[in-house]
């Protein structure tokens, strides 16, 4: 059954992925007003105040990209996107761009409208590209958790802003045994991270694990000084490999400062925190490099500035082109070293990553794809671990 109002905003993820709704809540405000009955505080206790003891045996821990994943967040299929008058003329166009020539008319012809209203075949499509995706997941052994559809009044505080519901990568994220809530630039896509609520309340806050929050930013136009200070720290850029973690930054998304609250978050754990410049028409990360398994990469070289890092130098590489990564080529999902999503709109891609006895499965994703986002996009693990 098609579900009511889906979509995202003004970005690859943000003319796209996200017109998630102008304002921002961040988890630990929200828990904090509204505590789950059965969940206590997480982190060290220091004697006073609620005990700190996890009332909760799931175990929250992201070891790597690609160790075998066993609990997934599946996000949803909502989306409104932005209506023209919220950006300057200057600034959709140079949005637009970033994405696929094909892609561009859908967009235009989309702009202020409700996806599931305005074309309800194409949402129908759209769904069923999400429960392929699942059935795979399940085929796999992985337990899937799926976001909650936006409530009515959360759907209506995006106003012209609209709002998402399809891209759960980068609202938040987990790093080791941290669950981290980002900081998004766009404002539009600031409360995407609600449909994760009821997750943080049963999941996340029970759990043994470290909960954080970064720093809101204000609520400030792009064409403003970038949107304001930030700091911004969006899960399209933030990728695990072990003790190393890698921060993207193209300035379209995550800045150096959001690399440098993650990066002392995660120092008394034992993380370097590296950052790492792209191309400035590149939203994300994943949108120009992903690892598939230990010492192998697909990868849109040119899309990073610096080459491709050095702790990563050594591994063997499939290399992406600007078209292949412009539809998301490198977005592909491990679901552990041995098996491997992705399109078949990439069945170049896949047969060479098959080559190195790595099992592919193909998931339609045309109607995701054209929102920019993928596998990597659509999901987001809670625990991937080596046994």
């Amino acid at each position: 059954m098609a579900q009511t109002a889906e979509i995202p905003t003004i970005s690859r993820r943000a003319i796209i992925a996200g017109a998630a709704i102008a304002t921002s809540v961040p988890f630990a405000a929200l828990a904090a007003s509204n505590p789950p009955s059965t969940a206590s505080t997480t982190g060290a206790s220091d004697g006073a105040g609620p005990s700190s003891v996890p009332t909760s045996s799931r175990r929250i821990f992201v070891e790597s990209e690609f160790a075998p994943l066993r609990t997934v967040v599946l996000a949803q299929s909502q989306m409104k996107l932005p209506a023209a008058s919220t950006v300057t003329p200057k600034q959709f166009e140079e949005e637009l761009g970033i994405f696929p020539a094909d892609k561009r008319a859908v967009i235009r012809s989309l702009l202020g409208k409700d996806h599931a209203i305005a074309v309800p075949a194409r949402q129908a499509q759209w769904e069923a590209e999400r429960s392929a995706l699942h059935a795979v997941l399940v085929k796999h052994g992985v337990e899937v958790i799926r976001t909650r559809l936006l409530t009515q009044y959360e759907k209506a505080a995006g106003g012209d802003y609209g709002y998402s519901n399809a891209f759960v990568r980068d609202p938040w994220y987990t790093v080791g045994n941290h669950v981290i809530e980002g900081s998004l630039r766009y404002p539009q896509r600031r409360r995407e991270v609600l449909a994760s609520c009821d997750i943080m309340y049963a999941e996340v806050i029970p759990a043994a694990c470290i909960y954080a929050a970064l720093p809101q930013p204000e609520i400030m136009p792009l064409e403003v000084d970038d949107g304001g200070r930030g700091p911004f720290l969006e899960g399209g850029d933030v990728q695990v490999c072990g003790r190393h973690v890698f921060v993207g930054q193209s300035g379209r998304a995550s800045t150096a400062q959001g690399a440098d609250y993650l990066r002392k978050l995660l120092a008394p754990s034992g993380y370097t925190v590296e950052l790492v410049p792209m191309r400035s028409d590149i939203p994300h990360l994943d949108c120009t490099m992903g690892m598939v398994r230990e010492g192998l990469l697909v990868v849109h070289e040119d899309g990073l500035l610096n080459g491709i890092p050095k702790v990563l130098a050594s591994w063997e590489r499939i290399s992406v082109s600007k078209v292949e990564a412009m539809n998301l080529g490198t977005n592909g999902l491990p679901i552990s070293p041995t098996v491997y999503v992705t399109d078949p709109f990439f069945k170049r891609i896949g047969d060479e990553v098959a080559k190195h006895g790595i099992q592919v499965e193909y998931v339609d994703f045309q109607i995701s794809r054209g929102f920019g986002g993928a596998f990597r996009c659509t999901t987001q693990p809670l625990w991937r671990e080596t046994a």
